[in-house]
């Protein structure tokens, strides 16, 4: 944990209103590799270099790098400061919230398992650092940030949890606040369990959106944009699974040959059952 009063002192609190509302992810994050796939520790970095865009991430021996299943706390805070936003109402990068809303909104338990992990959760968000070109006006100008520059907990007098406050990043924040950045997803998302499913999704999300014909990417290219360890060979071969299981919500994923030879995978949209949508609501006793 990390607390820095002068920091805090600094920006006024922001305390979500919570409820069941519409779930929102930054664009920026769901189009680039800032996150861990595994769920063993990673302390390699990611070095990624694609045109115009470079991203570094390095990560602590202590806490290892943030996962894709972290960035769950960041797509709840994101889609609180967006609910705010819209109504009307101050929001701030400075948040606090009871560890049970946050759990609740991102499809866990509220059990004491699941607060440990979610202390752990925002110590690598904290201790993960990345060094990005995105969204920096000047060229060869590099922001450095970590996702989350400090929290801390509140306990009562028996050492039980109140509730966490944290302060974002301003580079996410301020991509949040932006409406062009940001994405609504479908809850089912928490709801997968691999990492390489979950960055997928997000992928698609991102890329595909809502057209007809969808988009695809060689795997070659997916490989690279995925930021995983795992070589191009081993890489296809659990595509290939996720795409024989179909898992992604809203999504059709198929293999096809080019014909020079090379692997493509393809998505688009399915069409939305409007009964499933409306009985489709928060899942608010998985575990993971």
């Amino acid at each position: 944990m990390r607390n820095s009063p002068v920091i805090s002192q600094q920006l006024e609190l922001f305390r979500p209103s919570g409820g069941d509302i519409a779930t929102r992810d930054a664009q920026d994050l769901m189009a680039w590799p800032f996150f861990s796939l595994a769920k063993s520790r990673r302390v390699t970095p990611i070095d990624f270099h694609m045109g115009g865009v470079s991203i570094r991430v390095e990560a602590t021996a202590e806490h290892g790098m943030a996962t894709i299943w972290d960035a769950d706390i960041l797509i709840w805070a994101a889609s609180q400061i967006v609910e705010a936003r819209d109504k009307g109402l101050r929001t701030s990068r400075f948040m606090s919230a009871t560890p049970y809303e946050i759990l609740s909104f991102i499809g866990r338990t509220d059990s004491g398992l699941n607060y440990g992990r979610l202390k752990a959760a925002l110590d690598r968000l904290q201790s993960t650092t990345i060094v990005t070109s995105i969204r920096q006006s000047v060229e060869r100008r590099r922001h450095r940030f970590s996702w989350i520059a400090e929290w801390k907990e509140h306990l009562d007098a028996a050492g039980r949890p109140l509730g966490v406050e944290l302060i974002l990043a301003d580079w996410f924040y301020a991509g949040v606040i932006d409406n062009a950045l940001i994405l609504t997803i479908d809850r089912a998302y928490f709801e997968l369990t691999g990492g390489l499913e979950r960055w997928l999704y997000r992928l698609v999300r991102k890329h595909g959106g809502r057209q007809t014909w969808g988009w695809s990417f060689d795997l070659a290219h997916l490989h690279l944009k995925s930021g995983s360890l795992s070589p191009l060979k081993h890489f296809a071969y659990d595509l290939r699974a996720i795409v024989q299981r179909q898992p992604l919500p809203g999504y059709r994923l198929e293999l096809v040959t080019d014909p020079d030879g090379r692997i493509r995978l393809t998505f688009q949209p399915l069409p939305t059952d409007p009964m499933k949508a409306a009985l489709r609501l928060p899942r608010r006793s998985i575990r993971l």
